[in-house]
């Protein structure tokens, strides 16, 4: 493997630290050239002085001073929106890893793209916004995306080489969340803490809450849809409190497929890094001997209704996965607000979209327009 230089995108959320992490590791194969971040300047500036980057984004001219004054000359800050683009298509690095949060990795994405470099995606809400016109661009550019969520990666990593007609069904699992088997009555009275005490994963605020109330699996099943060109009816969940069987492909003799692993996020974030190679990672490995058994069941629609919203959206298409996201990041930014309960972000996401009169995507701008008007809605409801 020749040096690789990678731009990071969100460098100082749990993906973007776990990746500079493993970049520390194999200092000889990469070159870190960009890196971005809209909170933690100080984080930002302690990776700007270690990896020295040719460029940094910030959100703002604040905090772009901070910044300046922190790290001192010589290397180029750019601020706000204009600036992440223009760091995005940089010349400089041929991998951009994605690790932005919610929607607004979007426009980042999109540019990537056209800027005709491979891309490691671990920003969901972009596919699940936007999924068909992300992978047809993709095409057309002839850029790669890498998908570096861990169901995703595995599917990627299930079905390569494989014959798409072959394929009967992928199952993407889940560990269920903090609240797998609490009643709807117990749910009532969550609190912020409990929602973002995930059992086996520790990831960021909005994934935390998304995974207590399976919403996360909602949007999975839509970048599913799209990453790997899947009609809705071969796309299913399956409940797995132990998190080690990452997903699994169902072929159409009956054979089963399945990519396990121990729940550390660094695995598929270096499958994505050094691919096409798979590296050589010391951390601890999976003893099934010690694990003694695996456990699997249905997802419960009754208690957890974001599922039901899930294959809606992905049946539907058109506009509504777009403002199912977009409600449920406002619902959810609410709830951590503390201005709503458990219970209502989803109860708030399924009154958005039953408002809505789902259209064709014909460009970004229909995305965008789906985005802001659902948003508007949600604001509504919850201020009402």
């Amino acid at each position: 493997m020749t040096l690789k230089r990678i731009t990071i995108l969100g460098s100082t959320g749990s993906i973007g630290t776990q990746a500079l992490e493993l970049i520390s590791l194999f200092s000889e194969k990469f070159r870190v050239v960009g890196l971005s971040a809209r909170g933690n300047l100080q984080l930002l500036a302690e990776q700007t002085r270690k990896f020295q980057p040719k460029m940094i984004s910030v959100p703002d001219d604040k905090a772009g001073r901070f910044l300046k004054k922190t790290i001192g000359p010589g290397i180029r800050i750019v601020i706000g929106e204009d600036g992440l683009n223009e760091l995005t298509s940089f010349k400089g690095a041929e991998l951009i890893l994605i690790a932005l949060g919610g929607s607004v990795g979007l426009k980042p994405l999109l540019e990537a793209i056209d800027s005709g470099k491979d891309i490691a995606l671990a920003n969901k809400e972009p596919m699940v916004m936007a999924g068909e016109l992300i992978t047809e661009r993709a095409r057309k550019k002839g850029v790669r995306i890498i998908p570096v969520d861990s169901e995703h990666s595995a599917i990627f990593q299930l079905i390569e080489g494989r014959r798409f007609s072959e394929i009967s069904r992928v199952i993407i699992t889940s560990s269920g969340g903090p609240f797998r088997t609490k009643t709807l009555k117990q749910m009532r009275r969550v609190s912020v803490s409990q929602a973002l005490n995930h059992p086996t994963w520790r990831m960021g605020k909005k994934v935390s809450v998304d995974s207590a109330t399976l919403m996360n699996k909602a949007l999975e099943m839509i970048e599913a849809r799209w990453f790997f060109n899947l009609p809705p009816e071969k796309i299913s969940v399956l409940i797995h409190p132990q998190s080690i069987v990452h997903s699994l492909v169902e072929m159409t003799d009956g054979a089963m497929f399945a990519h396990l692993s121990i729940p550390d996020m660094r695995i598929p974030i270096a499958y994505a890094l050094f691919y096409p190679e798979r590296p050589k990672l010391n951390f601890p490995r999976l003893n099934l001997a010690r694990v003694r058994e695996l456990n699997f069941e249905e997802p419960d629609m009754e208690r957890f209704p974001g599922l039901k919203l899930g294959f809606q959206a992905l049946k539907t298409c058109g506009t509504l996965p777009a403002v199912m996201n977009a409600a449920d990041e406002e619902a959810v930014s609410a709830f951590l607000l503390g201005k709503i309960r458990f219970n209502r972000i989803v109860e708030l996401v399924g009154e958005v979209m039953k408002m809505h009169k789902a259209k064709a995507v014909k460009s970004v701008d229909d995305i965008v327009l789906a985005d802001q008007w659902a948003r508007d809605i949600a604001r509504e409801l919850i201020n009402a």
